[in-house]
């Protein structure tokens, strides 16, 4: 199974494709879709639904996983959140991909083995379990964490043991 992971934001989005195969997991590709502050929000949208088209006619992915709606104290940083995933979401929609999402505290329950890691130690761990090279930054991380927990939920789910929700 081959995920597209998002940890959707406006300014600094991180995007990863991993493959799972064998029970082993393998990182296709992470990074970060970076929008300037100077840059119009709606083309910030614009910005985040045309990289990830993109991606998903390059790697293929089977679904597509993202973080589920987090708590903010701030209206405007909501919207906003709510809008960079909203453009994500219809990349993965337009091309027919099932998608799920996973609460942050059991993304870092799974990947950290604690719900209040940091995002130092999510990005030590995605390095050490996907054995990469680099310690990816916290947004590539984190993208990374959320196609892992996919994975082993897929995995649980097969066991019978209930997991992710499909939206």
């Amino acid at each position: 199974m081959r995920v597209l992971a998002i940890d959707a934001s406006l300014r600094n989005c991180g995007v990863a494709i991993v493959d799972g195969e064998n029970g082993k997991s393998r990182a296709l590709f992470f990074g970060t879709i970076h929008n300037a502050t100077s840059v119009k929000y709606s083309a910030c949208l614009v910005a985040i639904r045309d990289r990830l088209a993109q991606l998903i006619r390059e790697h293929e992915p089977d679904c597509c996983a993202l973080e589920a709606v987090i708590y903010v104290q701030s209206y405007k940083t909501a919207i906003l959140l709510g809008a960079a995933r909203g453009a994500a979401i219809l990349a993965a929609a337009e091309k027919g991909l099932p998608i799920f999402e996973y609460a942050p505290r059991r993304i870092k329950q799974a990947t950290v083995g604690t719900g209040g890691a940091r995002k130092n130690q999510v990005a030590f761990m995605m390095r050490a379990l996907l054995g990469l090279t680099e310690t990816p930054d916290a947004d590539s991380a984190d993208a990374l964490a959320i196609a892992l927990t996919h994975l082993r939920a897929q995995e649980a789910a097969r066991l019978g043991i209930p997991g992710a929700t499909q939206i």
